[in-house]
Protein backbone atom coordinates (compact mmCIF):
# COMPACT_ATOMS: atom_id res chain seq x y z
CA UNK A 1 0.00 0.00 0.00
CA UNK A 2 1.52 3.39 -0.70
CA UNK A 3 2.44 6.10 1.49
CA UNK A 4 -0.95 7.97 -0.23
CA UNK A 5 -3.11 5.41 0.41
CA UNK A 6 -2.69 5.24 3.94
CA UNK A 7 -2.95 8.31 4.49
CA UNK A 8 -6.23 8.59 2.66
CA UNK A 9 -7.84 5.87 4.80
CA UNK A 10 -6.71 7.29 8.24
CA UNK A 11 -8.60 10.55 7.61
CA UNK A 12 -11.01 11.22 10.05
CA UNK A 13 -14.73 11.14 8.51
CA UNK A 14 -16.44 14.36 7.70
CA UNK A 15 -19.05 15.30 10.48
CA UNK A 16 -23.15 15.69 8.63
CA UNK A 17 -23.84 18.93 6.90
CA UNK A 18 -27.33 20.28 8.44
CA UNK A 19 -29.31 22.37 5.75
CA UNK A 20 -32.27 23.68 5.86
CA UNK A 21 -33.99 20.81 4.08
CA UNK A 22 -33.23 18.74 7.50
CA UNK A 23 -36.76 17.50 9.23
CA UNK A 24 -37.24 17.31 12.72
CA UNK A 25 -37.12 13.77 13.56
CA UNK A 26 -40.29 12.09 14.32
CA UNK A 27 -41.77 9.70 17.04
CA UNK A 28 -42.30 6.49 16.39
CA UNK A 29 -46.26 7.67 15.99
CA UNK A 30 -45.52 9.99 13.52
CA UNK A 31 -46.06 13.40 15.50
CA UNK A 32 -43.16 15.58 15.93
CA UNK A 33 -41.67 16.97 19.58
CA UNK A 34 -43.20 20.38 18.99
CA UNK A 35 -46.75 19.27 18.49
CA UNK A 36 -46.49 16.02 21.67
CA UNK A 37 -45.19 19.31 23.89
CA UNK A 38 -48.49 21.56 22.56
CA UNK A 39 -50.93 18.86 23.22
CA UNK A 40 -49.21 18.30 26.61
CA UNK A 41 -49.77 21.79 27.64
CA UNK A 42 -52.54 22.02 26.54
CA UNK A 43 -54.24 19.01 28.50
CA UNK A 44 -52.27 19.96 31.74
CA UNK A 45 -53.99 23.49 31.25
CA UNK A 46 -57.62 21.86 30.53
CA UNK A 47 -57.10 19.63 33.57
CA UNK A 48 -55.65 22.84 35.98
CA UNK A 49 -59.16 24.24 34.86
CA UNK A 50 -61.79 21.86 34.97
CA UNK A 51 -60.34 19.75 38.38
CA UNK A 52 -61.64 23.10 40.28
CA UNK A 53 -64.36 23.61 38.05
CA UNK A 54 -66.06 19.86 38.99
CA UNK A 55 -64.95 21.14 42.17
CA UNK A 56 -66.95 23.71 42.94
CA UNK A 57 -70.27 22.42 41.15
CA UNK A 58 -69.89 19.46 43.05
CA UNK A 59 -69.03 21.00 46.49
CA UNK A 60 -70.72 24.31 46.37
CA UNK A 61 -74.04 25.15 47.39
CA UNK A 62 -77.16 26.53 44.86
CA UNK A 63 -78.85 29.42 45.90
CA UNK A 64 -82.05 28.44 44.12
CA UNK A 65 -83.84 24.92 43.78
CA UNK A 66 -85.69 25.00 40.31
CA UNK A 67 -88.84 23.37 39.11
CA UNK A 68 -88.49 22.24 35.49
CA UNK A 69 -91.39 24.46 33.93
CA UNK A 70 -93.26 24.07 30.95
CA UNK A 71 -93.73 26.73 28.50
CA UNK A 72 -95.54 26.57 24.91
CA UNK A 73 -93.30 28.21 22.21
CA UNK A 74 -93.20 31.97 21.87
CA UNK A 75 -95.73 33.85 19.58
CA UNK A 76 -93.90 34.56 16.47
CA UNK A 77 -92.92 38.44 16.32
CA UNK A 78 -95.34 39.08 13.23
CA UNK A 79 -98.04 41.30 12.11
CA UNK A 80 -99.17 43.35 15.50
CA UNK A 81 -96.03 41.89 17.11
CA UNK A 82 -93.51 42.81 14.10
CA UNK A 83 -90.31 44.77 15.83
CA UNK A 84 -89.69 48.03 14.80
CA UNK A 85 -87.87 50.89 16.43
CA UNK A 86 -90.58 53.07 17.53
CA UNK A 87 -89.25 53.35 21.01
CA UNK A 88 -86.05 54.93 20.12
CA UNK A 89 -88.18 58.28 19.15
CA UNK A 90 -88.73 58.61 23.26
CA UNK A 91 -86.55 61.06 25.10
CA UNK A 92 -84.56 60.42 28.04
CA UNK A 93 -86.09 63.15 31.14
CA UNK A 94 -84.24 63.90 34.14
CA UNK A 95 -80.90 61.38 33.07
CA UNK A 96 -78.79 60.48 36.03
CA UNK A 97 -80.99 62.75 37.93
CA UNK A 98 -83.21 59.25 38.86
CA UNK A 99 -81.98 56.17 39.67
CA UNK A 100 -84.47 53.58 39.03
CA UNK A 101 -87.92 55.05 38.48
CA UNK A 102 -90.02 52.12 38.18
CA UNK A 103 -93.42 53.30 38.68
CA UNK A 104 -94.90 56.95 37.48
CA UNK A 105 -97.85 58.65 38.65
CA UNK A 106 -99.38 62.13 38.00
CA UNK A 107 -101.63 64.74 39.86
CA UNK A 108 -102.47 67.30 37.55
CA UNK A 109 -99.06 67.85 35.39
CA UNK A 110 -97.05 67.20 38.58
CA UNK A 111 -95.24 63.92 38.47
CA UNK A 112 -94.45 61.24 41.28
CA UNK A 113 -92.09 58.01 41.27
CA UNK A 114 -90.19 56.15 43.76
CA UNK A 115 -86.35 55.44 43.31
CA UNK A 116 -84.21 52.51 43.86
CA UNK A 117 -82.54 54.64 46.63
CA UNK A 118 -85.73 54.87 48.75
CA UNK A 119 -87.39 57.98 47.83
CA UNK A 120 -90.41 59.25 46.67
CA UNK A 121 -90.07 62.24 43.89
CA UNK A 122 -92.23 64.75 42.88
CA UNK A 123 -90.90 66.42 39.66
CA UNK A 124 -92.78 69.78 38.94
CA UNK A 125 -91.75 72.61 36.27
CA UNK A 126 -88.50 70.62 35.58
CA UNK A 127 -87.68 70.18 39.14
CA UNK A 128 -86.97 67.58 40.99
CA UNK A 129 -87.82 67.43 44.80
CA UNK A 130 -87.53 64.39 47.01
CA UNK A 131 -91.34 64.32 49.91
CA UNK A 132 -90.83 61.22 51.03
CA UNK A 133 -88.66 58.44 52.51
CA UNK A 134 -89.89 55.44 54.07
CA UNK A 135 -86.24 53.75 55.22
CA UNK A 136 -82.86 54.86 56.10
CA UNK A 137 -79.29 54.46 55.40
CA UNK A 138 -76.48 54.90 52.43
CA UNK A 139 -78.79 53.63 49.50
CA UNK A 140 -76.04 52.61 47.43
CA UNK A 141 -76.29 48.94 46.67
CA UNK A 142 -78.50 46.21 46.57
CA UNK A 143 -77.55 45.03 49.90
CA UNK A 144 -78.54 48.63 51.71
CA UNK A 145 -82.01 47.89 50.20
CA UNK A 146 -83.82 46.23 53.18
CA UNK A 147 -82.90 49.49 55.13
CA UNK A 148 -83.45 51.32 53.39
CA UNK A 149 -86.76 50.48 51.59
CA UNK A 150 -87.66 49.91 47.81
CA UNK A 151 -90.49 52.48 46.57
CA UNK A 152 -92.44 50.40 43.84
CA UNK A 153 -96.10 50.59 42.78
CA UNK A 154 -97.48 54.14 43.16
CA UNK A 155 -101.09 55.29 42.82
CA UNK A 156 -103.16 58.33 43.60
CA UNK A 157 -106.15 58.15 45.46
CA UNK A 158 -109.31 59.77 45.80
CA UNK A 159 -108.57 62.44 48.08
CA UNK A 160 -105.20 63.33 46.21
CA UNK A 161 -102.76 61.70 47.98
CA UNK A 162 -100.26 58.78 46.96
CA UNK A 163 -100.51 54.92 47.97
CA UNK A 164 -97.02 53.24 47.44
CA UNK A 165 -95.90 49.76 47.45
CA UNK A 166 -92.69 49.59 48.98
CA UNK A 167 -91.03 46.05 48.70
CA UNK A 168 -89.43 45.82 52.27
CA UNK A 169 -91.19 48.20 54.31
CA UNK A 170 -95.31 48.02 52.97
CA UNK A 171 -97.49 49.78 52.37
CA UNK A 172 -98.07 53.42 52.66
CA UNK A 173 -99.67 56.69 52.13
CA UNK A 174 -97.98 59.80 51.25
CA UNK A 175 -99.62 63.33 51.65
CA UNK A 176 -97.31 65.14 48.24
CA UNK A 177 -98.29 68.27 50.11
CA UNK A 178 -97.81 68.60 53.47
CA UNK A 179 -95.28 65.33 53.14
CA UNK A 180 -96.85 63.37 55.88
CA UNK A 181 -96.39 59.60 56.08
CA UNK A 182 -98.83 57.04 56.95
CA UNK A 183 -97.80 53.26 57.08
CA UNK A 184 -100.77 51.50 56.31
CA UNK A 185 -99.79 47.93 56.44
CA UNK A 186 -96.30 46.69 57.62
CA UNK A 187 -94.58 43.73 56.37
CA UNK A 188 -93.40 42.52 59.47
CA UNK A 189 -97.00 41.57 59.75
CA UNK A 190 -97.15 37.96 58.94
CA UNK A 191 -100.73 37.21 56.78
CA UNK A 192 -102.12 33.98 57.35
CA UNK A 193 -99.07 32.45 58.83
CA UNK A 194 -96.69 33.83 55.91
CA UNK A 195 -94.16 36.97 55.90
CA UNK A 196 -94.62 38.93 52.76
CA UNK A 197 -91.03 39.75 51.60
CA UNK A 198 -91.91 41.06 48.73
CA UNK A 199 -94.39 43.54 48.08
CA UNK A 200 -94.60 44.77 44.89
CA UNK A 201 -97.63 46.74 42.89
CA UNK A 202 -100.93 48.22 43.92
CA UNK A 203 -104.47 49.44 42.83
CA UNK A 204 -106.39 50.86 44.50
CA UNK A 205 -110.48 51.55 44.10
CA UNK A 206 -112.16 54.83 43.17
CA UNK A 207 -113.72 54.78 46.14
CA UNK A 208 -110.24 54.60 47.84
CA UNK A 209 -111.60 51.45 50.48
CA UNK A 210 -109.70 48.84 48.60
CA UNK A 211 -106.02 47.97 47.81
CA UNK A 212 -105.40 45.15 46.29
CA UNK A 213 -101.48 44.62 45.76
CA UNK A 214 -98.83 41.86 45.31
CA UNK A 215 -96.53 39.83 47.46
CA UNK A 216 -93.99 38.57 45.06
CA UNK A 217 -92.70 36.35 47.23
CA UNK A 218 -92.81 34.98 51.06
CA UNK A 219 -89.10 33.81 50.12
CA UNK A 220 -86.93 35.87 48.13
CA UNK A 221 -86.96 39.47 48.64
CA UNK A 222 -86.86 42.08 45.90
CA UNK A 223 -82.50 42.27 45.52
CA UNK A 224 -82.92 38.70 44.73
CA UNK A 225 -85.67 38.60 41.71
CA UNK A 226 -83.35 37.02 39.34
CA UNK A 227 -83.40 34.38 41.90
CA UNK A 228 -86.82 34.48 42.38
CA UNK A 229 -87.48 33.75 38.51
CA UNK A 230 -85.21 31.36 37.86
CA UNK A 231 -85.46 29.25 40.84
CA UNK A 232 -89.48 29.52 39.39
CA UNK A 233 -91.14 29.81 42.69
CA UNK A 234 -95.25 29.52 43.70
CA UNK A 235 -95.48 31.24 46.97
CA UNK A 236 -96.55 34.83 45.86
CA UNK A 237 -100.00 36.17 45.99
CA UNK A 238 -102.65 38.53 45.27
CA UNK A 239 -104.12 40.10 47.90
CA UNK A 240 -106.44 42.65 49.16
CA UNK A 241 -106.33 45.93 51.83
CA UNK A 242 -109.54 47.34 53.41
CA UNK A 243 -108.31 51.01 54.22
CA UNK A 244 -111.53 51.41 56.87
CA UNK A 245 -111.37 47.75 58.56
CA UNK A 246 -107.35 47.01 57.80
CA UNK A 247 -108.50 43.89 57.26
CA UNK A 248 -105.82 41.96 54.68
CA UNK A 249 -107.53 38.94 52.68
CA UNK A 250 -105.30 36.45 50.44
CA UNK A 251 -107.35 36.62 46.79
CA UNK A 252 -105.11 34.51 45.12
CA UNK A 253 -102.35 32.19 45.92
CA UNK A 254 -99.57 29.82 44.81
CA UNK A 255 -98.10 32.44 41.86
CA UNK A 256 -95.03 32.62 40.12
CA UNK A 257 -93.78 35.93 40.56
CA UNK A 258 -96.97 38.17 40.90
CA UNK A 259 -95.93 41.38 39.29
CA UNK A 260 -98.18 44.16 38.31
CA UNK A 261 -101.73 44.96 38.91
CA UNK A 262 -104.70 46.88 37.48
CA UNK A 263 -108.24 47.34 38.35
CA UNK A 264 -110.62 47.10 35.04
CA UNK A 265 -112.56 50.11 34.57
CA UNK A 266 -115.80 48.45 36.05
CA UNK A 267 -113.62 47.64 39.37
CA UNK A 268 -115.03 43.74 38.71
CA UNK A 269 -111.97 41.96 38.21
CA UNK A 270 -108.36 42.70 38.92
CA UNK A 271 -105.75 41.77 36.77
CA UNK A 272 -101.97 40.21 37.52
CA UNK A 273 -99.70 39.70 35.65
CA UNK A 274 -97.59 36.39 36.61
CA UNK A 275 -93.85 37.40 35.57
CA UNK A 276 -92.30 33.70 35.60
CA UNK A 277 -94.96 32.48 33.41
CA UNK A 278 -95.55 35.01 30.94
CA UNK A 279 -99.13 35.16 31.30
CA UNK A 280 -101.78 37.84 32.83
CA UNK A 281 -104.32 36.22 35.65
CA UNK A 282 -107.84 37.75 35.93
CA UNK A 283 -109.29 37.65 39.69
CA UNK A 284 -113.12 38.59 39.62
CA UNK A 285 -113.60 40.97 43.00
CA UNK A 286 -117.32 41.58 42.47
CA UNK A 287 -120.47 40.85 40.36
CA UNK A 288 -121.63 37.41 40.41
CA UNK A 289 -118.49 35.93 39.37
CA UNK A 290 -116.77 37.30 42.41
CA UNK A 291 -113.49 34.84 43.66
CA UNK A 292 -113.35 33.30 40.31
CA UNK A 293 -110.03 33.10 38.48
CA UNK A 294 -109.14 32.59 34.58
CA UNK A 295 -106.52 33.71 32.40
CA UNK A 296 -106.88 37.16 30.75
CA UNK A 297 -103.88 36.13 28.45
CA UNK A 298 -101.19 33.47 28.23
CA UNK A 299 -98.17 32.94 26.64
CA UNK A 300 -97.27 36.49 25.88
CA UNK A 301 -94.16 37.10 24.16
CA UNK A 302 -91.88 39.13 26.99
CA UNK A 303 -92.58 38.60 30.46
CA UNK A 304 -94.63 41.25 32.39
CA UNK A 305 -93.95 43.87 34.58
CA UNK A 306 -96.52 46.56 35.35
CA UNK A 307 -99.85 46.83 33.76
CA UNK A 308 -101.75 50.58 33.58
CA UNK A 309 -104.54 51.81 31.83
CA UNK A 310 -104.69 53.03 28.34
CA UNK A 311 -106.57 55.65 26.54
CA UNK A 312 -108.29 52.95 24.43
CA UNK A 313 -110.07 51.34 27.12
CA UNK A 314 -107.11 48.39 27.27
CA UNK A 315 -104.19 47.88 28.75
CA UNK A 316 -100.32 48.70 28.87
CA UNK A 317 -97.82 46.22 29.77
CA UNK A 318 -94.04 46.35 30.11
CA UNK A 319 -92.26 43.71 28.84
CA UNK A 320 -88.84 43.34 31.55
CA UNK A 321 -87.42 41.39 29.12
CA UNK A 322 -88.55 39.58 25.37
CA UNK A 323 -89.07 35.58 24.58
CA UNK A 324 -87.86 35.98 21.10
CA UNK A 325 -89.38 33.82 18.13
CA UNK A 326 -87.87 33.83 16.01
CA UNK A 327 -84.77 33.76 18.30
CA UNK A 328 -83.27 32.65 21.23
CA UNK A 329 -85.13 33.12 24.85
CA UNK A 330 -82.55 32.10 27.75
CA UNK A 331 -85.43 31.51 30.07
CA UNK A 332 -87.97 29.55 28.23
CA UNK A 333 -84.73 27.31 27.46
CA UNK A 334 -83.62 27.04 30.82
CA UNK A 335 -87.50 26.53 32.03
CA UNK A 336 -86.88 23.10 31.55
CA UNK A 337 -83.57 21.88 32.54
CA UNK A 338 -83.20 23.20 36.12
CA UNK A 339 -79.46 21.54 36.62
CA UNK A 340 -78.13 24.18 34.42
CA UNK A 341 -79.56 26.78 36.03
CA UNK A 342 -78.59 25.65 39.49
CA UNK A 343 -74.85 25.03 37.86
CA UNK A 344 -75.27 28.75 36.95
CA UNK A 345 -75.73 30.40 40.28
CA UNK A 346 -73.35 28.01 41.82
CA UNK A 347 -70.68 29.91 39.71
CA UNK A 348 -71.98 33.27 38.94
CA UNK A 349 -73.74 36.39 40.80
CA UNK A 350 -76.71 38.05 39.94
CA UNK A 351 -75.25 40.44 38.35
CA UNK A 352 -73.50 38.68 36.19
CA UNK A 353 -75.93 36.66 34.94
CA UNK A 354 -77.91 39.70 34.10
CA UNK A 355 -75.24 41.04 31.66
CA UNK A 356 -76.32 38.23 29.79
CA UNK A 357 -80.60 39.35 29.45
CA UNK A 358 -81.08 41.27 26.24
CA UNK A 359 -81.32 44.79 26.64
CA UNK A 360 -84.51 44.47 23.99
CA UNK A 361 -87.16 46.58 25.42
CA UNK A 362 -90.73 45.78 24.74
CA UNK A 363 -94.30 48.11 25.44
CA UNK A 364 -97.01 46.01 24.56
CA UNK A 365 -100.95 47.64 24.37
CA UNK A 366 -103.49 44.96 24.83
CA UNK A 367 -107.51 45.36 24.24
CA UNK A 368 -109.74 45.49 26.75
CA UNK A 369 -110.29 41.69 26.01
CA UNK A 370 -106.18 40.46 26.05
CA UNK A 371 -105.83 40.81 22.50
CA UNK A 372 -102.40 42.15 21.02
CA UNK A 373 -103.17 45.50 19.67
CA UNK A 374 -99.75 47.00 19.41
CA UNK A 375 -96.28 46.75 20.06
CA UNK A 376 -93.51 49.22 20.78
CA UNK A 377 -90.14 48.59 20.28
CA UNK A 378 -86.33 48.87 20.53
CA UNK A 379 -84.35 45.47 19.35
CA UNK A 380 -81.25 47.38 21.03
CA UNK A 381 -81.96 49.31 23.65
CA UNK A 382 -81.04 51.73 22.75
CA UNK A 383 -83.43 54.51 24.32
CA UNK A 384 -85.30 52.99 26.65
CA UNK A 385 -83.84 49.35 28.67
CA UNK A 386 -85.97 46.59 30.69
CA UNK A 387 -89.15 48.57 30.64
CA UNK A 388 -91.04 48.42 33.94
CA UNK A 389 -94.02 50.25 33.30
CA UNK A 390 -96.01 52.36 30.81
CA UNK A 391 -97.90 54.83 31.95
CA UNK A 392 -100.19 57.01 29.51
CA UNK A 393 -100.64 60.81 30.36
CA UNK A 394 -101.61 64.09 28.75
CA UNK A 395 -101.12 62.20 24.81
CA UNK A 396 -97.40 60.92 25.74
CA UNK A 397 -96.51 57.62 27.12
CA UNK A 398 -93.84 57.68 30.48
CA UNK A 399 -91.68 54.49 30.31
CA UNK A 400 -90.34 53.50 33.75
CA UNK A 401 -87.60 50.96 34.63
CA UNK A 402 -86.13 49.76 37.30
CA UNK A 403 -82.77 49.35 36.14
CA UNK A 404 -82.67 52.99 34.11
CA UNK A 405 -81.23 56.27 35.84
CA UNK A 406 -83.74 58.06 33.60
CA UNK A 407 -87.31 58.28 32.31
CA UNK A 408 -88.40 57.95 29.00
CA UNK A 409 -91.42 60.26 27.40
CA UNK A 410 -93.35 59.49 23.97
CA UNK A 411 -95.19 61.51 22.25
CA UNK A 412 -98.46 59.12 21.12
CA UNK A 413 -99.58 61.13 18.17
CA UNK A 414 -95.95 59.90 16.31
CA UNK A 415 -96.47 56.50 16.49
Amino acid sequence: MSEAAGLRQRRPPRPPVVTDESQTPEAPDGSSFSGRVFRVTFLMLAVSFTVPLLGAMMLLDSPIDPEPLSFKEPPLLHGVLQPNTKLRQAERLFENQLIGPESITNIGDVMFTGTADGRIIKIENGEIETIARFGSGPCKTRDDEPACGRPLGIRVGPNGTLFVADAYKGLFEVNPWTREVKLLLSSNIPIEGRKMSFVNDLTITRDGKKIYFTDSSSKWQRRDFLLLIMEGTDDGRLLEYDTETKEVKVLLDHLRFPNGVQLSPEEDFVLVAETTMARIRRVYVSGLTKGGVDLFVENLPGFPDNIRPSSSGGYWVGMSTIRANPGFSMLDFLSERPYIKRMIFKLFSQETVMKFVPRYSLALELSSSGAFKRSLHDPDGQVATYISEVHEHDGHLYLGSFRSPFICRLNLQSL
